[in-house]
């Protein structure tokens, strides 16, 4: 929920996701925070060239001072296209990439009982 456009917004709808899917509610508001500053800059790029791709225009980033009307709702929607589709790849590779580091620590876990035999106390 960092990456889609819903600037305000973005937290309250991670939260209210989260209850419906019956999630961790303090670990999606750590990860909904990707749009933190040094990330913006990247996030908003990606999301121009993905949609860019989609939309099938050539020059992915126009920077110009003659803009028009027309530029500024194209460049809108190639950002805002661009970024639900990379905030919903991003969600679904951190998802997998999550789940599988969660597997394989949770093989190799040892719990308290344990500990304490190992330390005598």
């Amino acid at each position: 929920m960092g990456i889609v456009p819903i600037w305000g917004f973005q937290m309250v709808t991670a939260i209210v996701i989260a209850r419906f899917a019956k999630l961790n509610i303090p670990l999606v508001l750590v990860a909904a925070n990707i749009s933190i500053a040094p990330l913006i800059p990247l996030i908003i790029y990606f999301s121009l060239i993905i949609g860019a791709e989609i939309l099938g225009i050539q020059d992915t980033i126009l920077f110009s001072f003659d803009l028009k009307q027309g530029d500024i709702e194209l460049r809108l929607k190639q950002y805002v296209i661009g970024s639900v589709v990379l905030a919903v790849v991003a969600s679904v590779l951190f998802g997998l990439l999550t789940y599988i580091c969660f597997k394989l620590g949770s093989k190799k876990s040892i719990g308290v009982q344990e500990i304490l035999e190992e330390s005598k106390f």
